[in-house]
């Protein structure tokens, strides 16, 4: 479940997509590379976002993002989308993170990067097909915002980074051992983090105790946004964050997506006061109209998101975003 479209828009620059329908045979005299599909100027690298992806049974990407390397003055890109890579039935399959670690040195302004803005027409989000993550903090040092979406086959050991404020993991299933490797991770800077935790049967098997480096205030000193969202646990984590030190030097906090009954919000409204955030993310979720009511009358000067009411069906209860 989940609906994906394209990013259109990536840190405030407008993407520009390079495909294999995109490339550049010649340079203009301004050094910009031209489109010989629509004979359109590509913009100035360090004016957009780049997505750089393939399609299923097309140019192979290892192939387009050669051509991307050698049409786009890199140099000057500060914000990278990679698209659709292949899997493992893919002829054309790559590793990403291979290939960008192997051209860091071409990327020396790169400040964010977004690997695996992939729909679901080209792959179901817990079908995309990750790797070893990890070298790509010591490959982008400068990184201040990394997101990855998909983690079938996701690895992720412990880093250290002096500049990442942004961290995201968008999931129908993170394995407990990536969220783990976060909580360990030397992240001083780190502003805002987001946990798709996804369901089990996607291999989501994080348990409220590997929250506990997050939610004891312990690690990431300069945490502001914590997500801890589309979870089947949605309930114990609400009970867990009523709690935590760490929501106290919150300024948003986001449980949403996930499996949140009337048992998680009363766990909420029972615990430390959640009034100081300026928002709180609940939205879908499967509270009862009453305790909608009894969490807005709870935190009057708080923007709380309760959108999409989900009604179960029967016993079953359901995450937003899965396979």
């Amino acid at each position: 479940m989940g609906v994906y479209e394209h990013l259109e828009e990536y840190v405030g620059l407008p993407v520009a997509t390079f495909n294999e329908d995109t490339g550049a045979e010649e340079e203009d005299d301004d050094g910009r590379g031209a489109d010989p599909v629509t004979g359109a100027d590509l913009p100035p690298a360090g004016e957009a976002a780049w997505f750089v992806g393939t399609s299923f049974d097309e140019e192979a990407f290892g192939d387009v993002f050669a051509r991307f390397l050698k049409t786009v003055d890199t140099t000057e890109i500060t914000a990278l989308i990679i698209g659709y890579w292949g899997a493992s039935y893919d002829d054309g399959a790559a590793d990403p993170v291979a290939l960008l670690t192997e051209a860091a040195a071409s990327f020396p302004r790169l400040r964010a990067l977004f690997l695996g803005d992939i729909t679901g027409e080209e792959a179901e989000i817990s079908w995309i097909e990750h790797s070893d993550i990890t070298p790509l903090f010591a490959a982008f040092p400068g990184l201040e915002r990394f997101e990855v979406r998909g983690a079938q086959g996701l690895v992720l050991e412990p880093v250290s980074s002096e500049r990442l404020k942004v961290l995201r993991f968008e999931s129908g299933g993170l394995p407990a051992s990536v969220v783990r490797a976060v909580g360990a991770s030397e992240l001083p800077n780190l502003e805002h983090l987001d946990l798709w935790l996804g369901e089990e049967n996607y291999g989501g098997d994080t348990t409220v105790a590997d929250l506990a480096p997050f939610l004891s205030g312990e690690r990431l000193p300069a945490l502001r946004h914590l997500g801890l969202e589309d979870s089947e646990i949605q309930d114990e984590i609400a009970a867990a964050v009523a709690g935590a030190p760490v929501v106290a030097r919150l300024e948003s906090l986001s449980l949403a997506m996930g499996i949140l009954t009337d048992q998680g919000a009363e766990a909420l409204l029972s615990g430390q006061p959640l009034t100081h955030l300026r928002k709180l993310d609940l939205h879908h979720h499967f509270l009862s109209d009453a305790m909608v009511e009894r969490v807005r009358a709870a935190l009057p000067g708080v923007e709380v998101d309760l959108d999409e009411q989900e009604k179960p069906d029967g016993d079953w209860h359901y995450i937003a975003v899965s396979e």
